[in-house]
């Protein structure tokens, strides 16, 4: 009777192998991932900047109407009176009341034609007077240095034609017949963009130049302070942006760029995380079948329950453990995809939470922690089993509302959470108080993808937020539903 005694050996040898197989696969396996992972958030990037971009733009645009406003309500003043009636002009002024939004303005005047020959003067001011001037519209000038004294900084002036009341100026020769004098303001761009709605994503850096040309250093208006004298708005390795608009007749550049305070913000280094966490389960794995080699399927049970838990870590807040930004965007994706293909509705809502703030400053950040978990279990509770609850940052969530039957779902849904939301609250034996601003974007009413769609959804949060808070906009909508 023989032995074949080189049978164990080899199934020695084999088993031997098997943690060095898995610690090779797991880490090429994670580094896949991480790679993937990589790429979207690289592409999570852009789209933020992108929307950063473009919600700066249309602040800008906003603020310059709401000068051009208050210029043409100057102007109509002057077609009941004189134009050089200061008191007249003077008592005007008083009665706006011109609050924070405007708060750009330095010098708000009104000259004859006459007495504007110093500003006539100036070839910067000059061609916008002869713009304003011939296309009856208000014009601004190129970068001006304003203030008083030695102290000047970056701005513009703003100017709009007065013309001889009763008589027409419908073209250009009868408006240069006919003109009489200037209404004109003079803005501080740095206070212009002080007081904007809003502020930029930390490690978004802006800078607006008067032209199209973004690397002469002499045509920057402003600057955001985060940039510390850098002659680039992006670092090396960041993301650049750039967006050619015309303000009142006059073209401005403005130069977004992300820094590393930007790529590496709370949530968005997944990669990292998916990274160090699959190196450390790979060696984890690698030592458990060095000492259950016999015990193969609980060590594969094993890898498998670590490698879902992974997973989930990489797709949901660590806080309240909703779905994260990425997650949320794939969801919304494939919800795109859907309605595309069946001639779908759908929503997105941006909620972002009231009086919030005085809670973190008051109280610590860890009661703002426990706070938020609870307003995560109750907008859970709120909606239905196939919606999408999801947080973003901060105080901030957004709902995924898929296969609306009609749109005022949408809008039932929204009242529910505000009125979920505000109710009080018990956190650690204190009752605290809070309420939500909600904005509603429907699809396809209000965008054809995720940038147009999440747009939309953001701007009318921010308009529910300036009608009173505590309140639902859509999108489409002009105004704001704000409870009484």
């Amino acid at each position: 009777m023989t032995t074949n005694r080189a049978a164990p050996h080899t199934a020695l040898r084999l088993s031997l192998l098997l943690p060095w197989l898995i610690l090779i696969t797991t880490v090429g396996v994670t580094w896949l991932v991480r790679d993937h992972e990589q790429a979207l958030t690289r592409n999570e990037l852009r789209t933020q900047l992108d929307f950063s971009l473009r919600e700066t733009v249309s602040r800008i645009e906003q603020r310059v109407a709401a000068y051009e406003q208050l210029l043409r309500g100057v102007q109509g003043l002057f077609t009941t009176t004189a134009l050089g009636n200061r008191r007249a002009l003077n008592d005007y002024v008083a009665a706006l009341q011109i609050d924070a939004n405007l708060s750009g303005i330095q010098v708000l005047d009104a000259a004859p034609q006459a007495n504007a020959q110093s500003a006539w003067a100036d070839p910067i001011r000059r061609q916008a007077m002869e713009q304003a001037r011939d296309s009856g519209m208000a014009s601004i000038t190129g970068k001006l240095a304003v203030g008083t004294g030695a102290e000047k900084h970056p701005g513009f002036a703003m100017y709009l034609p007065v013309f001889t009341p009763g008589q027409p100026h419908d073209n250009v020769a009868q408006r240069r017949a006919q003109l009489i004098g200037w209404i004109y303001a003079v803005v501080n761009m740095e206070d212009f963009m002080a007081s904007l709605y809003g502020k930029q994503a930390p490690g978004i850096t802006l800078a607006i130049y008067d032209g199209a040309d973004p690397t002469n250093p002499s045509a920057r208006l402003y600057q955001t302070s985060n940039l510390n004298g850098s002659p680039r708005v992006a670092a090396s390795d960041g993301l650049q942006a750039l967006e050619y608009m015309v303000v009142a007749g006059h073209n401005w550049t403005l130069d977004l760029g992300t820094r590393s305070n930007f790529d590496n913000h709370p949530g968005r280094d997944v990669a990292t995380v998916i990274a160090v966490t699959g190196v450390g389960l790979s060696l984890t794995l690698a030592l458990l079948s060095w000492f259950m080699v016999t015990g193969r399927a609980r060590a594969l049970r094993l890898a498998a329950e670590m490698t879902d838990e992974l997973r989930h870590m990489a797709q949901h807040d660590p806080l309240t453990d909703l779905p994260n930004r990425a997650m949320f965007s794939h969801r919304l994706q494939d919800e795109l995809e859907r309605a595309k293909r069946h001639n779908g509705r759908f929503a997105v809502i941006f909620l972002d939470l009231d009086y919030f703030k005085p809670v973190n400053d008051h109280h610590g950040h860890a009661m703002g922690d426990r706070l938020l978990r609870q307003v995560a279990r109750r907008l859970r509770e709120a909606v239905r089993a196939s919606d999408t609850v999801g947080r973003i940052g901060g105080d901030e969530f957004v709902v995924l509302l898929p296969e609306l039957g009609g749109v005022d779902l949408a809008f039932t849904l929204a009242e529910k959470i505000r009125q979920s939301v505000r109710q009080p609250y018990t956190v650690d034996g204190l009752e605290l108080c809070i309420s939500c601003s909600l904005g509603v974007a429907v699809y396809p009413d209000d965008g054809h993808d995720e940038l147009t769609l999440t747009q939309s959804a953001d701007e009318a949060m921010y308009r529910a937020k300036e009608d009173g808070r505590d309140g639902v906009a859509r999108a489409s909508d002009n105004c704001s539903s704000v409870p009484t």
